[in-house]
């Protein structure tokens, strides 16, 4: 199997861009190159609802019952540490009929979480190398990245939307993963819910101002809307749909 390529999507909350995610991926398994491996990074998860997805357990809360179970010392008999780590971690992976997907979960509560953190960096690097395609929606904060818990990023996504405002919080992500020494393959900005998929001159001298490169922008969709409304899942959405037709020119242009 090719080198496993991975792709994270980043941006601040409600701008669109786990709806954004969720169409990458579907876009991913009908290109039909491999095996996809799903990753929900954000404590606020909830890209399975736009994949239609069960949400069954998260690495999170595995996280949290073994490290009460070794605070406890109730962890299985004639199980050793890395075992019972394996054996639920392993509960924790989604499968579909056309990706797998692993839900982070929140962040840790008090305690020490060194032992069960450091099986979870070791569970991701035993997973990625199974996969075609890593996509991973992520918090604005990029803690897993970070943090070294996920792989390295090939394509790093800022999604934003069509605001100042949303230009500049983008910005500061882009010069966090500078500043954490990311040196992802490739970055750009993905501008979403575009009136007419039209771009404003001033957004776009926002985002020359801020060294951004435009990967391109994403019409606003009155079905993605609907979607969210009767809480159906938008990455089933046709490919005719305006955003999802946007993205996939997107993808193409990035060799996707």
């Amino acid at each position: 199997m090719a080198k496993t390529h991975t792709i994270a999507v980043a941006g601040k909350g409600g701008v669109g861009k786990t709806t954004t995610c969720g169409m990458i991926i579907d876009y991913l398994c009908k290109k039909g190159d491999g095996p996809v491996l799903v990753v929900d990074a954000d404590a606020n998860a909830n890209l399975n609802e736009v994949l239609g997805v069960e949400l069954e357990t998260s690495l999170g809360q595995i996280r949290e019952e073994m490290a009460h179970a070794e605070l406890q010392g109730t962890i299985p008999k004639g199980m050793t540490k890395a075992d019972w780590a394996e054996m639920k971690f392993s509960d924790a992976l989604i499968e579909d009929d056309d990706f797998d997907m692993l839900i982070m979960g929140r962040t840790q509560g008090e305690g020490c979480y060194c032992y069960v953190n450091s099986m979870l960096k070791r569970q991701m690097e035993k997973y990625v190398p199974n996969y075609s395609y890593v996509v991973m929606d992520n918090e604005a904060g990029l803690e897993h990245v970070a943090r070294g818990t996920l792989p390295h990023v090939d394509t790093m996504l800022l999604i934003s939307d069509c605001s100042r405002r949303g230009v500049q919080a983008v910005a500061r992500i882009a010069d966090m993963i500078g500043e954490m020494n990311l040196n992802p393959g490739e970055m750009g900005v993905i501008i979403n819910r575009a009136p007419e998929g039209k771009l404003d001159d001033g957004i776009r001298e926002e985002i020359e101002k801020h060294g951004l490169k435009l990967l391109g922008v994403l019409p606003h969709d009155d079905s993605v809307y609907r979607c969210d409304c009767d809480g159906k899942p938008s990455a089933k959405l046709p490919e005719s749909d305006p955003m999802k037709a946007a993205l996939q020119e997107i993808m193409h242009r990035l060799g996707l």
